[in-house]
């Protein structure tokens, strides 16, 4: 522990003395590319303005690089947070700070008929200030995808999302990213008239709709139909190739959707997946990735009946494509997906796709795997070096880096306990001058 200290307070002295360098120089690592290099025992990375220039073993430090020596602790990329509201949600029992769904009144035109909006679009109200993204990105997560939630009196098509990386900055959607997301589980059944079968009777009008009237006596007026003008237009970019990501458990809604996207033209993603397993060839052989919970091993509902541990492990041996997101409060504790990633592991998943799993593979998924999600020349120099195996939960982040720029490995939560374990001073510990 105190030689990890002591490494950690070497990299804090580095930048601090360096604070304008523009490369950085990172020695004697274990990296885990989570790409085409695999893992490199003995590795370096060189990083100048920001984007990873070169990996490999034995590499020369630039002239006036910053040199970490990192004693052969392992480096990955950031990782996945996967589908949150990080950004969108401050504190989840105060709806004033959240801000990624939509229903009631919005949902309904002047003669009370229920409008869907898949126009509606969460990236606008991100925050990249948010205490919460602070609270995460020490944790070495350094990107996630911003996910609308279905409301009850709203839609099951929640609506648009997109990926970001915790960089600070405020125009934060990675390019290609974009996503519409439809809840087609059994709790949104009550959404479509309390049927299944109308969640796919819906959805079929709503693309009806939204595709071009073969003439002017088919288009839809204003004041009627499913849509309005505006969610029309967004829904038809969507098939156009677009990507449409559905949380469906089940295994015959999950062939469903395979169907689906031949059907009405775009490109689907499975989020949650309890029974994927059942039909993984399917998956395979449609080329649908999927975005599950490794925990998830007990039926929390009816659609989640055959939910198995090594469901991740039988996906990826099949040929999936396989990302992991949290199915619980994915953003408040969203640094516990490592959890999740271990499990995998535990259960039949090799280590390196479990790894790629929090890293490459999401990147893939959501079209921003030539930015993130990798350790590789060109990439964006996400990346975090750990005491210990990043799959052990018992392991921390020694340093998180973002752009090449070493975070401070501080956030509110590490605050409030240095301010509370610290003695007290003249004034109890709640009056931060009090000491």
């Amino acid at each position: 522990m105190r030689r990890m200290t002591l490494i950690a307070g070497a990299i804090a002295l580095a930048f601090s003395a360096s604070a304008t360098s523009a490369t950085l120089f990172i020695d004697n690592a274990k990296v885990h590319t989570a790409g085409a290099q695999g893992t490199l025992a003995n590795g370096d990375v060189i990083v100048t303005d920001g984007v990873i220039t070169a990996v490999a073993a034995e590499l020369t430090a630039p002239a006036g690089a910053v040199r970490i020596d990192a004693k052969g602790q392992p480096l990955t990329p950031g990782l996945f947070a996967g589908l949150t509201a990080l950004g969108l949600e401050e504190i989840s029992a105060e709806s004033s700070t959240v801000h990624n769904a939509i229903g009631g009144v919005h949902m309904h035109d002047n003669s009370g008929e229920t409008r869907w909006r898949p126009e509606f679009d969460v990236m606008p109200a991100y925050n990249p200030r948010s205490q919460v993204i602070g609270v995460n990105r020490v944790e070495g997560l350094t990107f996630s995808v911003l996910a609308p939630g279905a409301l009850e009196e709203g839609s099951f098509v929640a609506g648009q999302g997109g990926a970001v990386r915790f960089d600070g900055g405020f125009d934060a959607l990675l390019d290609g990213s974009g996503s519409l997301f439809v809840d087609l589980r059994g709790g949104a059944v009550a959404m479509s008239g309390g049927s299944r079968a109308g969640q796919y009777m819906l959805l079929d009008q709503a693309i009806r709709e939204a595709r071009p009237a073969p003439s002017p006596m088919m288009m839809v007026s204003p004041g009627h139909g499913l849509l309005s003008p505006a969610g029309r237009d967004a829904m038809s970019r969507y098939l156009r190739g677009g990507r449409v990501v559905f949380h469906v458990d089940r295994a015959a809604d999950i062939l469903q959707v395979i169907k689906l996207g031949p059907r009405y033209g775009f490109q689907p993603v499975i989020v949650g997946g309890a029974e994927a397993w059942v039909v993984a060839q399917q998956l395979a052989a449609a080329k649908v990735p999927v975005i599950v919970d490794p925990l998830v091993n007990l039926p929390e509902s009816f659609d989640q009946l055959g939910a198995r541990l090594d469901n991740a492990a039988l996906l990826q041996k099949a040929g999936v494509l396989v990302g992991f997101s949290q199915s619980g409060d994915a953003t408040h504790n969203a640094r516990k997906i490592r959890q999740l990633a271990g499990n995998a592991a535990a259960n039949g998943l090799e280590w390196e796709a479990a790894l790629a799993s929090l890293t490459s593979n999401p990147a893939r998924i959501f079209g921003v795997d030539a930015q993130v999600g990798s350790i590789a020349v060109g990439k964006k120099a996400d990346l975090v070096l750990w005491n210990g195996d990043p799959l052990d939960v018992t392991s921390t982040a020694t340093q998180v880096f973002v752009s090449g720029r070493a975070v401070p490995m501080q956030s509110r939560q590490t605050l409030l306990r240095d301010r509370y374990m610290a003695p007290e001073g003249a004034l109890p510990r709640h009056y931060p001058n009090g000491r």
